[in-house]
C-alpha cells in the first residue's frame, strides 16, 4: 500500500534533476503586463536587480552574526556589473546569501512572493531598525524581462556546498527551469540576454550612468567592468557609486563643507546654500530628511505646474526625482532628500500612493522647512538675499497653509513708510513693536512700485500723526491681503480703501484748516463734481486725509484694488466695473479755484483732470490717456 509520505517522495524531484515547471497565478498574463505597463522607463530594472543584491548582502551579514562561518574568506561583500555588447548580455554578481534551490521556486516560481519581507519579519526590533534591506514587493526580480528575453541566474546559497547550487532560466512566457548546478563561490549571478530594443544596456557608459542615477548611495559597492583601452592590457573592476549615504550619518560627524557640497551635487547648483537641515525621525513613522534652502531661485520658480519636490530614496536606493507630495507648492523652492523604508509606493516602486503616512510626513517637513527659514531670518544679510529670491513665493502659503499661515506671516518682509527705503525689511513683529500708544491696526497700501507707494497721497495723515505704513509693491500683495486679515491679534487696514480714523492716536492734528467760506463752497462744489464725473465715480466728498494733495481716489473696505484687477484680468479673469470714490480737500487751493469756475465746459475738464490725476497717483493706467492729453491742452492753451 502506498502511503502519503510515499507518494510525497515519488512526487519529489531528485536533487541534481533538471525540472520545467510552470509559474503560478496566471504569470504568464502577469509577466507581459509587467513587460509592457508596470514600468514606464525601461531602466529601472537595473535599479531593482541591485536592490534585490543590496538585500542579499544584508541578509547575509545578519545571519553571519550567529554564524560568522558563512563568511569564509570572502567578508568583502559588493556587486559587480559586467556587459558585452557582442553577445548582448548583461551580468550582475553579489556575494550575499544566495538561495537553495526550495528557495528559488518558492521566490522565483511565485509573482509577488517577496523573500525579503519574509526575512524582515523573523527580524527583532534592534535588528529590523538597523537592516538596510530594500525589497518590498518581490516583482523587482521580474522587471529583467523589461529588458531581456532570456534571463539566466545562477545560485548558491551561503554556507552550501558548491554542488548545491542552482541554475534558474526562463524566457518569461509561462514557465521556467530549475536544475542543480556546480558554483565555487556564494552568491547570486544574474546574466540578462537583451531585447534588441534594449541593446543601450549592454554598453559600460549606460550602466554607468544608471548606477550613479539610482544606486549612488547604497551601503554597498557596485563594480562595473571596464575594458582595457589596449590590447594586450587587462579588463579592470571600478567602483562607479559612492556607498556613502551622507544623510545616514550623524551630524556630529558632517562638516560644513560636506553639506554644501552634497548640496552642489542634489541641487544642481554651483553656490552654496543659505541653510539646511539634516533630521533623523524614529518612532513609529522613521524617515531621515535632509533639506537645503537654495541662494538664488530657478528660472522655472513661478511655473506652478514645473517639475519641483524632494528626491525620493528608499534605504539609500534612488526611486524618484521630484517627489512632491512631501512639501506645499509654496515651498518649491526647498531642494533635498527624504529617506524612508515606510512609504507606500506603487508596485514597481516608481509612484508614491496617497495615505495618513505621506500627509504625517507632509506636515512634518513643512513644519521643519518654516522652522529653517525662522532660523535664517535671525542672520538679516543672508535672509535679505533669501527673501528677495523667494519671498513671493512663500506668500502663496497664506492662501494655501491656513494651519501655518501665522508662522509664514511671521516670515515676510515689507518696505514701510517710516524706513525711507525700498527695502523689504520690515517685519510684522517690528512693525507692532513700533505701533503708536493706542493704535490697534496694522495700515498697508498698495502699489504698483515703492516710488508709487512711499508718495501715495492717502500717507500724508499718517506723516501727520507719524504713524507707520507697510507699502506693499508686489504684484500679488494685495491678493495676499486677502487672506492675512489679523496678526498677532491686530486686524489690517488698507489705507485707500474705507473710512480711515485716526483721532484716537496722539500726534499732530490731520484736520485741515478750512474756513467758513471754503466748507459753504465744498458743499456745492461736491454735488457740482458729482454731476460732471457721475460716470466715472460711485460718489464724491471732503476728506480730512489729506493736506498736500488737492484729490485722492478711495475704494470701499471691499472693493478689489488696481493692482488686483491687473493681476485677475493678467490671468484672464473678468473682474466687475468698480467705481472709485473721490474725495477732495477743501482747503487745497486748486478745490478752491475749481469752486470759482462758472464756464461749465471749463469746470468739466478741470474735474476730469483732477480725476485722472489722482487716478495716476494710485499707479492705475488710464482707461483713455488721449482724452486726457487733450483737456490738459485745452487748460494750457486758455
Amino acid at each position: 500500500m502506498t502511503t502519503a509520505a510515499d507518494q510525497s517522495a515519488a512526487d519529489k524531484p531528485a536533487a541534481d534533476k533538471k525540472e520545467t515547471r510552470g509559474f503560478e497565478a496566471e504569470v504568464s498574463k502577469l509577466l507581459h503586463l509587467m513587460i509592457h505597463s508596470m514600468y514606464s522607463n525601461p531602466e529601472i530594472f537595473l535599479r531593482e536587480l541591485v536592490s534585490n543584491a543590496s538585500d542579499a548582502a544584508d541578509k547575509l551579514r545578519f545571519e553571519a552574526l550567529s554564524r560568522p562561518e558563512l563568511l569564509g574568506d570572502d567578508s568583502e561583500l559588493g556587486i559587480w556589473i559586467s556587459v558585452d555588447p557582442e553577445a548582448k548580455t548583461l551580468t550582475l554578481r553579489d556575494n550575499g546569501i544566495g538561495m537553495s534551490r526550495d528557495e528559488v521556486v518558492q521566490n522565483l516560481g511565485t509573482i509577488a512572493r517577496s523573500g525579503t519581507s519574509d526575512f524582515i519579519k523573523n527580524l527583532s526590533g534592534d535588528e529590523k531598525k538597523d537592516s538596510q534591506l530594500i525589497g518590498q514587493f518581490g516583482v523587482g526580480f521580474y522587471s529583467a524581462f523589461v529588458a531581456a528575453d532570456r534571463v539566466v541566474l545562477t545560485t548558491r546559497r551561503a554556507g552550501a556546498a558548491a554542488t548545491e547550487a542552482v541554475r534558474w532560466e526562463s524566457e518569461g512566457t509561462g514557465e521556467f527551469t530549475v536544475e542543480n548546478f556546480e558554483q565555487a563561490e556564494r552568491g547570486t549571478t544574474i546574466t540578462l540576454h537583451l531585447r534588441e530594443s534594449a541593446q543601450e544596456f549592454a554598453e559600460a557608459f549606460r550602466v554607468r550612468s544608471i548606477i550613479n542615477k539610482y544606486a549612488e548611495h547604497i551601503a554597498l559597492p557596485v563594480h562595473l567592468l571596464q575594458k582595457a583601452e589596449e590590447e594586450g592590457e587587462a579588463d579592470s573592476w571600478e567602483v562607479v557609486n559612492q556607498a556613502k549615504a551622507l544623510w545616514t550619518r550623524p551630524r556630529s560627524e558632517v562638516s560644513d563643507e560636506d553639506y554644501q557640497a552634497f548640496y552642489k551635487h542634489v541641487g544642481h547648483d554651483f553656490e552654496n546654500p543659505l541653510s539646511w537641515s539634516h533630521n533623523k525621525v524614529e518612532g513609529k513613522l522613521e524617515y531621515t530628511s535632509l533639506l537645503f534652502v537654495p541662494g538664488r531661485a530657478p528660472f522655472d520658480l513661478y511655473q506652478r505646474d514645473g517639475a519641483r519636490g524632494l528626491k525620493l530614496y528608499v534605504q539609500r536606493v534612488f526611486i524618484r526625482d521630484d517627489a512632491e507630495q512631501f512639501l506645499p507648492l509654496y515651498l518649491r523652492f526647498i531642494k533635498g532628500i527624504v529617506d524612508s523604508n515606510d512609504l507606500p509606493l506603487n508596485v514597481s516602486r516608481e509612484l508614491l500612493q496617497s495615505s495618513d503616512i505621506i500627509d504625517s510626513m507632509k506636515s512634518a517637513l513643512t513644519k521643519r522647512s518654516l522652522d529653517m527659514l525662522s532660523k535664517l531670518a535671525g542672520d538679516p544679510e543672508q535672509y535679505e538675499k533669501f527673501y528677495t529670491a523667494f519671498g513671493q513665493v512663500l506668500k502663496e502659503g497664506l492662501a494655501e497653509d491656513f494651519a501655518n499661515k501665522d508662522k509664514i506671516a511671521g516670515l515676510l518682509r515689507f518696505a514701510s513708510s517710516t524706513t525711507g527705503e525700498g527695502k523689504a525689511e520690515v517685519s510684522l513683529a517690528d512693525y507692532i513693536g513700533r505701533m503708536k500708544e493706542a493704535q490697534d491696526t496694522i495700515y498697508y497700501v498698495t502699489a504698483e512700485n515703492y516710488v508709487t507707494a512711499a508718495n501715495s497721497p492717502h500717507l500724508e495723515l499718517f506723516r501727520k500723526k507719524d504713524v507707520e505704513v507697510l507699502l506693499l509693491t508686489d504684484r500679488i500683495d494685495e491678493w495676499m491681503m486677502s487672506y492675512l486679515t489679523e496678526f498677532d491679534g491686530k486686524k489690517f487696514q488698507h489705507i485707500g480703501k474705507g473710512e480711515v480714523d485716526l483721532s484716537a492716536i496722539a500726534g499732530e492734528s490731520a484736520e485741515p484748516e478750512v474756513t467758513e467760506e471754503q466748507s459753504k463752497q465744498a458743499e456745492a462744489l461736491v454735488e457740482r463734481l458729482q454731476k460732471a464725473l457721475s460716470e466715472r465715480v460711485k460718489s464724491v466728498r471732503t476728506t480730512t486725509r489729506l493736506s498736500e494733495s488737492p484729490t485722492c481716489l478711495v475704494l470701499d473696505a471691499f472693493d478689489p484694488g488696481f493692482q488686483m484687477r491687473q493681476l485677475m484680468e493678467a490671468a484672464g479673469q473678468k473682474m466687475p466695473e468698480v467705481k472709485p470714490i473721490l474725495e477732495i480737500n477743501p482747503s487745497h487751493s486748486l478745490i478752491s479755484r475749481l469752486a470759482e469756475e462758472g464756464d461749465d465746459a471749463r469746470f468739466a475738464d478741470l474735474a476730469m483732470v483732477l480725476l485722472d490725476q489722482a487716478a495716476l497717483a494710485e499707479g492705475a493706467q488710464l482707461d483713455d490717456p488721449a482724452a486726457y492729453v487733450r483737456r490738459v491742452q485745452r487748460l494750457l492753451q486758455s
